[in-house]
């Protein structure tokens, strides 16, 4: 690699790296101080950095905002692919994910769903579509198509219900999983909030009678 070459390399990582330490900063402080009351001060502050910095990479806040919750649904992205490609059979993928969103429920994790829940609302009360929000919703879709693949294996291997309609089935048993498992993660910050049964037990019986009811008693008969 020519010295032309190799410095315009190590500029562009520099770049991505200065655009993700930005990123993770502006994470922390939406999480902390939420999204309408945090600054792009209160940003380069946490990430030891001039505000113009901040403001050359974000030119606006809204751009940031949707940065943060772009990056986030990456990673569940990564998960959702993650479990997809696991060499097992499509109800232990479903098993999987379901895992997944219960995992989503430890500390250091549960800030995702928070940010994520208040960047909808946020998103969803503005006049006009917000800047970028076309990169999240690309992102989002990638995670749709993850699932698909998961879906498709629970078809092919029959470890699913065949007299169940498979694709509206797993998506109705997710969506709702994943609903109730990010309510509940959210009403842990809520001091008056008390139930008789924990979350963490409510959502494993869940998981249970969901995959109890999805999957198909030949193929587990199968595997003994």
């Amino acid at each position: 690699m020519d010295p032309k070459t190799r410095w315009e390399q190590e500029r562009l990582e520099g770049k991505k790296a200065r655009e993700s330490s930005i990123i993770e900063a502006a994470e922390r402080v939406f999480i902390r101080k939420g999204i309408d009351k945090a600054t792009m001060r209160d940003i380069a502050a946490e990430d030891n950095v001039g505000i113009a910095t901040v403001f050359r990479y974000f030119p606006k806040k809204d751009k940031l905002i949707v940065a943060v919750a772009t990056h986030l649904i990456s990673l569940e992205e990564e998960a959702f692919r993650a479990i997809a490609a696991t060499p097992v059979t499509g109800i232990e993928k479903l098993e999987a994910l379901l895992d997944h969103f219960l995992n989503l429920q430890l500390p250091e994790l549960s800030s995702r769903s928070r940010y994520l829940e208040a960047f909808e609302s946020y998103a969803a009360q503005q006049a006009e579509p917000l800047e970028d929000i076309q990169q999240y919703n690309d992102v989002h879709r990638k995670v749709s198509d993850a699932f698909a693949e998961i879906i498709d294996s629970c078809t092919r291997d029959g470890s699913v219900r065949s007299d169940l309609p498979i694709e509206e089935t797993l998506s109705t048993v997710v969506n709702a999983f994943g609903i109730f498992s990010k309510k509940l993660s959210l009403q842990r910050s809520i001091v008056m909030f008390e139930s008789i049964v924990s979350a963490d037990v409510q959502l494993d019986l869940l998981k249970r009678m969901f995959l109890d009811y999805l999957r198909n008693p030949e193929s587990a008969a199968s595997d003994l």
